[in-house]
């Protein structure tokens, strides 16, 4: 692949050769020599690095291999500006622009970085939002055809992105972090949805990366990520990087030291079951932070509790919440042995999740009785705990051949029993309809995890040192806190709706503010090139926009360019 500007061509006596192909001249460099005994004779090993510049033989435009045999040759930072593509979109650059602007992101990153690094910063963010990619490498074509916020909207190269996310320093991170959560109402109460991922890594000289408990394991090790959000407002509030071999139940006990350090008082944590552990839970109370947690898996004691209260409110209209068709109630207990107050377990019935737990528990032993009926006449190693649970199991004299498996029937229908419930414990009190509300808003963090990694990129992070490691998630974090505000804003506007289109999601709706170009004409100025349509008003207008945002924005881009 060819890179988008010239160099010179490097001057190493007896290892350039230039060859004509297809009435272009390429340059092919000597970087090694075999010898071949048999014939006596020395063979060069040759590769391509470029292609002369048939306007100055002097010059070329070099490829990746360039890079690779001369790393130390100097690269321009940024192309020509002359070399910009005829259609430019601008439709999610005004978007951006507005959230940009509301969010005061320029106004804090330019406290901590000079203006033109401010404005490529976020133009890195916005082409992991737009693209779905992180690859530095790729940012120039993003650039070519895409209004910028860097300065003059100039076009940096692959290289200039290489040596900015190895130029951040981490104070410049820390200190947007201190004045992004420094600029949040803390007198009200707020819910903090926390949550971390992993992600795989083979760069061996990052600190962080270590083997640990992947979510999803490669065999790879993985360091952990993981960001606290405003639940109410959907707002990412902080991050933190951690090495892969913590888990995530010890490292919340840091997260809650951070959100003191930040200056959050009156607040309430609304966890996902992998958090729950009697050392969060005790530290929590000790910092007087309240807690929303979903109770992990069917322990014993939420048994009995379910058990308890069968029967009292599955029916019941007053016990009813619409919004999510689950019937809920609410009562006190002790929460682990040793705890000093009781807490309030919310209890909770959903006929749509009964009918799928029971099809999908009767599928299982269905599986699980046609293995064990092909075992039968057949010496067996010992079976799992989850036949043992749901079969009785006969063995001939020898105890090892198997006889016959007889379904627990009474094991099978305590479990078909407790389909369908579910609980969620919080430290203060309020009822069942306020928790899963409450606890349901947690939506907003998973979605920034699955959009992290699904559409921003980030699955892999193509770094390859701890500095550009740190660099790479803080631009993702600013990309966070934008694709959050796109997603917050189109689902509002979609709820208000009456018919809810399918062009309001995040995805959708970038493709079709990308369609909104200005073209260069003959007089070599930009200009809008059709009217906005009404798909694209109804999209912009969820963001307090409309056509006439557009065309001032337009004319304010084309003046640059213009200017260039």
């Amino acid at each position: 692949m060819f890179l988008k500007y010239k160099v010179d061509i490097p001057v190493v006596p007896g290892k350039l050769v230039r060859k004509n192909r297809g009435g272009h001249t390429y340059i092919e460099y000597e970087y090694d020599r075999i010898y071949d005994p048999v014939k006596q004779y020395t063979y060069p090993k040759r590769a391509s690095i470029g292609r002369v510049d048939p306007e100055d033989p002097t010059r070329m435009t070099p490829n990746e291999n360039f890079l690779k045999y001369f790393p130390d040759a100097e690269i321009p930072e940024e192309i020509d500006r002359s070399d910009r593509s005829p259609y430019l979109n601008i439709g999610t650059y005004v978007v951006l622009h507005k959230l940009i602007q509301d969010c005061k992101l320029k106004e804090i990153l330019d406290e901590y970085m000079d203006e033109k690094d401010t404005g490529f910063l976020l133009d890195l963010a916005c082409y992991s939002i737009i693209e779905e990619n992180n690859a530095g490498q790729y940012y120039p074509d993003y650039a070519y055809e895409h209004a910028l916020f860097t300065a003059d909207m100039k076009i940096y190269t692959d290289s200039k992105v290489s040596d900015f996310l190895h130029g951040l320093k981490p104070e410049q991170s820390i200190g947007f972090l201190n004045s992004w959560n420094k600029s949040k109402n803390k007198r009200q109460k707020i819910y903090l949805s926390y949550d971390s991922t992993n992600k795989n890594c083979q760069a061996g000289d990052i600190d962080l990366v270590e083997y640990g408990n992947a979510k999803v394991d490669a065999g790879l090790p993985i360091f952990n990520y993981s960001v606290a959000c405003d639940s109410a407002n959907r707002i990412p509030l902080f991050y933190e990087l951690y090495p892969g071999s913590l888990n995530e139940v010890s490292q919340l006990i840091c997260m809650i030291d951070k959100a003191q350090r930040y200056g959050y008082r009156n607040i309430g944590f609304i966890l996902d079951r992998g958090y729950f552990s009697k050392k969060n839970l005790a530290y929590m109370d000790q910092n007087g932070y309240s807690f929303l947690i979903m109770v992990k898996g069917m322990k014993d004691f939420i048994r009995g509790i379910i058990e308890e209260n069968q029967g009292s409110f599955e029916n019941s209209r007053g016990k009813y919440v619409d919004r999510y068709d689950v019937y809920g109630t609410t009562v006190k207990r002790f929460l682990c042995e040793g705890d000093t107050k009781k807490r309030n377990f919310h209890i909770y019935y959903s006929d749509g999740k009964a009918y799928s737990e029971k099809q999908e528990t009767k599928q299982r032993i269905r599986r699980l009785k046609k293995y064990l009926d092909s075992c039968v006449g057949k010496e067996c190693v010992p079976f799992g705990p989850e036949i043992g649970k749901y079969f009785h199991l006969n063995y001939e004299k020898d105890g090892k051949t198997l006889k016959l498996a007889e379904e627990n029937t009474s094991a099978v229908e305590k479990e078909l029993s407790l389909a369908g419930y579910f609980a969620i414990v919080s430290s203060d009190n309020m009822t069942a309809r306020e928790a899963i509300e409450l606890y349901k808003s947690r939506d907003a963090s998973e979605k920034l995890f699955r959009s992290d990694k699904s559409y921003l990129g980030n699955k892999s992070m193509r770094v390859h040192s701890d500095e550009a490691l740190s660099s790479k998630v803080f631009i993702q974090f600013i990309a966070l806190i934008l694709r959050s505000r796109i997603y917050t804003a189109l689902k509002e506007k979609s709820e208000k709706m009456l018919k809810k289109p399918n062009y309001l999601t995040v995805p959708a709706a970038l493709k079709e503010l990308e369609k909104i170009v200005m073209i260069r004409q003959l007089d070599g100025v930009y200009r809008l090139d059709h009217a906005v349509t009404a798909t694209q008003k109804i999209i912009l207008d969820a963001f307090g926009l409309n056509e006439g945002n557009v065309r001032y924005q337009a004319k304010e881009i084309g003046n640059v360019l213009q200017n260039q």
